[in-house]
């Protein structure tokens, strides 16, 4: 028999490993599509209506060829709760369907996460922010650090570093970037600007290329080079290092006398707990 869950090349654990065969109750279950509760931890926000759509058509037609993941729900009786194939679930009820095909398994948050957040990485259906925030709970809820989510998913670290960065962006950055009012390769370029917002709203206006934002970038930034020229070389540094470390902009103020001030720009009130929570944790 095919394994529908066998992963993908190039990606780092597959669906079938995270299952595991001692952890499946049965691959031919079909249940009440009613008995089917939304996974909490869906790192997916957007369902796309036009593909909705169509699926929606091909199940009609067809019905679903590929089951569902469920576990049983840790809090509802008589509930299972979804951990991948929620756009199946959600189609499935648009065509009318009263039972659909699960495999049940038993899973913990952490493995009910993991396996939502492969599903989506392999169909790329995560838009860039889903993605980081799926990639920040595994950071923050479950002790992962960049280079074990590298591992996990299959991508380097850069590329799990850069994605976690567009979290430091300000919300209404961020909403852009879910909705792809603007792309990833915009975001990365206005990063710790404090003037980010600003440039955002001329690249939907101006509808700018990347090359073009970078070129606009270059011309704020040459105004500011001034007033970096005096600031020792060393502590430009630990600024940037800081604030790649973390996701929020880093500023030091040195004195003469060595003393100063240290400075850390949240975007947001989920950044400030994040910071005091690592402060906490630390000292």
């Amino acid at each position: 028999m095919i394994n529908p869950f066998k992963s993908k090349k190039g990606l780092g654990r597959g669906l079938s490993s995270l299952i595991g065969d001692s952890d499946v109750k049965s691959i031919n279950n079909k249940i009440s599509i009613s008995s089917i509760v939304r996974n909490k931890n869906q790192p997916r926000k957007l369902f796309e209506k036009d593909s909705l759509e169509e699926l929606t058509n091909s199940i009609k037609e067809r019905g679903i060829i590929q089951p569902l993941i469920v576990r049983k729900s840790d809090d509802q009786d008589d509930k299972f709760e979804l951990i991948a194939g929620e756009r199946r679930w959600q189609a499935a009820q648009s065509a009318g369907l009263n039972e659909v095909p699960v495999v049940i398994i038993q899973a913990d948050n952490l493995k009910s996460l993991e396996l939502a957040i492969i599903e989506n990485v392999q169909r790329k259906d995560l838009n860039a922010i889903d993605e980081a925030e799926s990639y920040q709970s595994l950071i923050e809820n479950f002790g992962y650090d960049q280079e074990k989510v590298s591992k996990f998913i299959g991508k380097s670290r850069s590329h799990i570093s850069n994605s976690i960065r567009l979290l430091s962006l300000p919300e209404k950055l961020i909403e852009m970037i879910r909705y792809e009012k603007i792309s990833q390769g915009h975001a990365k370029i206005l990063i710790g600007l404090e003037n980010a917002l600003l440039i955002a709203e001329k690249i939907i206006k101006k509808r700018l290329s990347v090359r073009q934002t970078e070129s606009l970038v270059r011309l704020f930034k040459s105004g500011s080079k001034k007033s970096n020229a005096k600031k020792d070389p060393n502590i430009i540094s630990t600024e940037n290092d800081l604030t790649e470390k973390i996701g929020m902009k880093v500023l030091v103020n040195n004195k003469k006398n060595n003393t100063g001030t240290l400075t850390f720009e949240y975007k947001g009130l989920d950044q400030l707990d994040r910071l005091i929570n690592i402060i906490k944790k630390n000292y």
